[in-house]
């Protein structure tokens, strides 16, 4: 099975005005992938970027897309919200039944931009 790395536009967005750049982001999925973040269940991931100063949340159920979908900074939020975790949960279960021609539609739309790390 080939693990393939997205971002959402948003996060792109929100990434970009951080100055996290895609090695950073290369980084920590290598570091995700070897355990080195937090679980939260239901195919959500929490890990530290840019020097521990962000979040990022990671959506990632049945393993073979992984998007980073959230970007939030440690001074404004401290956290997600539990209701924020179950629309994440949600979303991963969306995520799991994608098809290759609709990740491709989401590319061409630019909903998606793939991060490509190996």
């Amino acid at each position: 099975m080939t693990i393939r790395l997205f971002k959402t536009r948003r996060f792109t967005v929100q990434a970009g005005k951080a100055w996290i750049g895609d090695d950073e982001l290369r980084s920590a999925f290598r570091e995700l992938l070897k355990g080195q973040a937090d679980s939260l269940g239901g195919g959500v991931w929490k890990k530290r970027l840019s020097e521990n100063r962000h979040r990022s949340i990671v959506l990632a159920k049945g393993g073979r897309y992984w998007v980073y979908q959230f970007l939030f900074a440690k001074k404004d939020q401290s956290n997600i919200s539990q209701t924020e975790l179950a629309a994440f949960r949600e979303l991963a279960k969306a995520y799991e039944r994608l098809s290759d021609t609709q990740v491709q539609q989401l590319l061409d739309m630019r909903e998606f931009v793939e991060v490509h790390h190996e």
